[in-house]
């Protein structure tokens, strides 16, 4: 995934020296933006902000804290190059939660093995399942509103498994994480099967997950992920239990009751452009039709595929 880089200056300087520095480097893009359109910036959600100070004609300290105080970019890394050598200057920018203060003149390899390794450790960091080494809700909302944000078109998926309450009554919590680590990696396969390249998938916790997948059709994805799911879902249950086709759980007035076999619901929400002004709206229907799904016996999924209205 392309990793957009914004460099804030007034005089489009470092631009070019950032654009030589990582050539060789496609997953990176860099993007000039003066002080005055740091609206632009923060609206996409970059991944690395770059602050030029000797090339920028406003208080770089109110320009940190506009940064961390807009919603979207509390977490978004900002590294500050300036000439200014002061002490207490420095503090006063690194207060404002700025993570590398770089002085001048830069050395140019120390200046690409920092943003190099912010990459990584950003990419090991908003990992935020320690069980599935997916994104969590932040970087998922991120995710939703740089598409809405852009004009994309898209389909979002929301995925959880039936009944895994009873299956982790039976089997216990250590069998009921692994049944979470396959349905992420069986979503993963499918994913990279489909040959959807800009796909999304983030783990909202627990069984939940979510995919973000570009274009206006999923049903072959939702095919795909459930055909791979119900097949290979079966070693984790006893042949006993297969072959009944139930699990046995006893309530809380100790009563048995049966429960199928777990399964896979995916409700699907088509995002056509115009269609939605705010996640909020895209993860109502979302909810609406994942009830659909799991109405529905067994694996299923269902697809709102709802336009926007136009004149």
């Amino acid at each position: 995934m392309v990793q957009e880089i914004y460099i804030i200056d007034d005089d489009a300087s470092s631009i070019i020296i950032f654009r030589e520095l990582f050539k060789n480097d496609p997953e990176y893009r860099f993007i000039s933006v003066t002080t005055d359109q740091i609206d632009i910036a923060l609206k996409n959600i970059p991944f690395l902000i770059v602050i030029n100070e000797d090339a920028i004609d406003r208080d770089t300290v109110e320009l940190c804290r506009k940064i961390r105080k807009d919603e979207d970019n509390k977490i978004t890394p900002v590294i500050v190059v300036s000439s200014i050598s002061d002490r207490e200057h420095r503090l006063k920018i690194l207060r404002e939660s700025v993570e590398y203060y770089i002085k001048k003149p830069v050395d140019e390899q120390y200046l690409y093995y920092t943003v190099k390794n912010l990459n990584r450790l950003l990419s090991m960091n908003r990992r935020m399942s320690p069980l599935t080494g997916l994104p969590g809700n932040v970087q998922i909302h991120s995710e939703l509103k740089k598409r809405l944000s852009r004009n994309e078109q898209f389909c979002v998926l929301y995925l959880d498994l039936d009944n895994f309450k009873a299956y982790n009554d039976v089997y216990g919590f250590v069998k009921g994480d692994q049944i979470i680590e396959f349905t992420a990696n069986t979503i993963l396969n499918c994913l990279h099967k489909s040959g959807l390249e800009e796909s999304f998938l983030g783990h909202i916790g627990g069984d939940d997950f979510i995919a973000i997948v570009p274009g206006l059709y999923c049903e072959k994805l939702c095919q795909s992920i459930i055909a791979e799911f119900d097949h290979s879902v079966l070693k984790y249950f006893s042949r006993k239990d297969i072959e009944k086709g139930y699990i046995e759980v006893a309530n809380r007035k100790g009563i048995i009751e049966q429960f199928p076999l777990t399964s896979i619901s995916i409700g699907a929400v088509v995002v056509d452009e115009g269609r939605f002004s705010n996640i909020l709206e895209i993860g109502e229907v979302g909810a609406q039709v994942k009830h659909a799904a799991k109405s529905v016996m067994g694996s299923s999924y269902a697809i709102d595929r709802r336009r926007a209205h136009t004149n």
